[in-house]
């Protein structure tokens, strides 16, 4: 995956907080605008614990602090693809630009959404997260937040093969919760639990969405090309966080009724299906079986 040298990049779309921390206390059901459904889609898998559905560190950040750092310089880094083919926070300013690129020039009225870069933990309009929770939408103040170090979990920890791809492939399904909040079909994670239920079905449409912009991701004019091995790579991080995988990999056995992102095999399915079709209209996945 490589970004158009000459690409201007508009870092005004990520906001920096890396080393400057957070502070305050959990985050509660209705705090802050959340609600319980805010609850469901607060992450890219709500389950560091096997899909137990525990929310990893939300509960442990109050009366915490995080060590204030310098000021960002993302704004002045990273100008050009050029830059994003070099560092990785650049990387994914030009994702995030590319994903933004694409659903405004398809949802009618679409609402640009920051991605706030943080390490460790971060106040957000949800209350107080740690990255322990992985990357996650907040439909409070309409932002993503992601603390990079995810990304290397996402190998390590979950078994992913990682690469360019596969971190776009991460923001742009966490930017689907975003047009799932915008069209108004976010609350609908709240319908049912289960394989079946409305968070499964409301994360595999956000992974379908993913797969969607993949389709067009060169025609927003910041990459220059992706290759099959791409593609692959993004598939391959989809199936690394299936319920499936996560609660073999860290319990040795699989509880399908605890579910809250589908398996490997759906998540994997419905990327692909978004990136073959490219129509967001054949994401959806509230209808019928999954």
């Amino acid at each position: 995956m490589r970004f158009r040298s000459g690409a201007k990049l508009d870092p005004s779309q990520v906001t920096d907080v890396r080393g400057r921390g957070g502070m305050g206390g959990p985050v509660l059901a209705g705090g802050g605008g959340l609600g319980v459904v805010g609850l469901v889609i607060f992450v890219l898998y709500t389950v560091l614990s096997g899909g137990s559905g525990d929310l990893g560190g939300l509960g442990s950040l109050d009366g915490q602090s995080v060590s204030t750092g310098a000021p960002s310089t993302l704004g002045q880094d990273c100008q050009t693809g050029a830059d994003a083919n070099n560092r990785q926070d650049c990387r994914i300013v030009a994702d995030v630009n590319s994903i933004q690129a694409y659903w405004n020039s398809t949802v009618r009225g679409y609402t640009p959404a920051k991605t706030v870069f943080y390490t460790d933990a971060v106040q957000t309009g949800c209350g107080a997260a740690s990255s322990q929770v992985g990357p996650f939408y907040c439909p409070a103040d309409k932002q993503v937040y992601i603390d990079l170090g995810f990304f290397d979990e996402l190998q390590s920890r979950f078994g992913a093969e990682g690469g360019p791809f596969a971190e776009a492939y991460v923001l742009a399904h966490e930017y689907g919760h975003h047009i799932q909040d915008l069209l108004g079909t976010l609350k609908r994670a709240q319908q049912g639990s289960g394989p079946e239920g409305g968070s499964v079905r409301t994360e595999l449409q956000a992974d379908c969405y993913a797969g969607v912009w993949a389709n067009h991701a060169v025609e927003t004019g910041l990459i220059e090309s992706l290759t099959q091995a791409d593609i692959n790579s993004g598939i391959d991080a989809a199936g690394a966080v299936g319920d499936d995988r996560i609660q073999e990999r860290t319990q040795g056995q699989v509880n399908p009724e605890s579910w809250t992102h589908g398996s490997s095999e759906q998540r994997r399915r419905w990327f692909s299906k978004g990136y073959e079709t490219g129509q967001p209209s054949q994401c959806n996945t509230f209808a019928g079986s999954i």
